[in-house]
């Protein structure tokens, strides 16, 4: 156990989907999982281990942002032998190309963030998920029909819709094709290479500078499903 994981070892599995929201996670565990068990509750951040398809899988919420994920990804990769982690969330974007409901996957992340400094003295603002990981999730996506956005994405330490002015928020980044806009992938990439494990983040975009589309509370679910799906058979390839 740790801080911040009250299961024991052996109740994590090798492979973990890792929304932001515990609701979601348990939401996932009910509907996707089968024989699963709640094996954490501290702080109520859910998690659940059980079977899909009949590999053991573990559903674990991150919390918001680069410290709450880099908690949780740091002990279950270094202290529960976690192998891969594949984030799961919703984001935004200022990319004239992206639509609402796409499905983006992350090749890679930009932040303007501290955490590398303050963790290991580096001074890092990109890093690459993992590619092989990023092929099993490319592979299964072409299999089950599903439109993937692939490229490089934002982790920003703000919810960007909140800024003032999308112009000055833009300009904190390089001048990139960037797809998406979102609040933990960079600490999670991060310290899975840190440990030499795999990490890769899909998102379901909900927000658009350039789609006022408005979703639907069943459009939305659909949406999310999908993308659960695509994660955990990804997941246990």
């Amino acid at each position: 156990m740790t801080p911040h994981i009250e299961a024991k070892k052996e109740e994590i599995a090798e492979v973990v989907l890792m929304p932001g929201d515990p609701l979601r996670a348990k939401y996932i565990a009910k509907n996707f999982l089968t024989d699963y068990k709640l094996v954490n509750k501290v702080r109520n951040m859910f998690g659940y281990t059980g079977y899909y398809k009949g590999k053991r899988v573990t559903v674990f919420a991150s919390g918001m942002g680069i410290p709450s994920i880099g908690i949780y990804s740091y002990e279950l990769y270094k202290f529960y032998d976690v192998k891969k982690i594949i984030r799961i969330g919703t984001s935004g974007s200022f990319n004239k190309n992206i639509k609402v409901l796409d499905v983006v996957l992350s090749e890679g992340v930009y932040s303007k963030t501290y955490f590398p400094k303050l963790l290991d003295g580096k001074n890092i603002d990109f890093i690459k998920s993992s590619e092989s990981l990023n092929e099993e999730i490319k592979k299964t996506a072409s299999n089950k029909n599903i439109p993937l956005k692939v490229g490089k994405t934002i982790t920003s330490d703000v919810f960007d819709l909140y800024s003032s002015s999308l112009d000055e928020f833009k300009s904190n980044f390089p001048d990139d094709d960037f797809l998406s806009v979102e609040m933990e992938a960079f600490g999670l990439f991060y310290i899975a290479n840190k440990f030499g494990k795999d990490a890769a983040c899909l998102m379901t975009v909900v927000d658009s500078f350039y789609d006022e589309k408005s979703l639907t509370s069943e459009e939305r679910e659909q949406s999310l499903n999908q993308m659960i799906t695509l994660a955990l058979d990804s997941a246990i390839m």
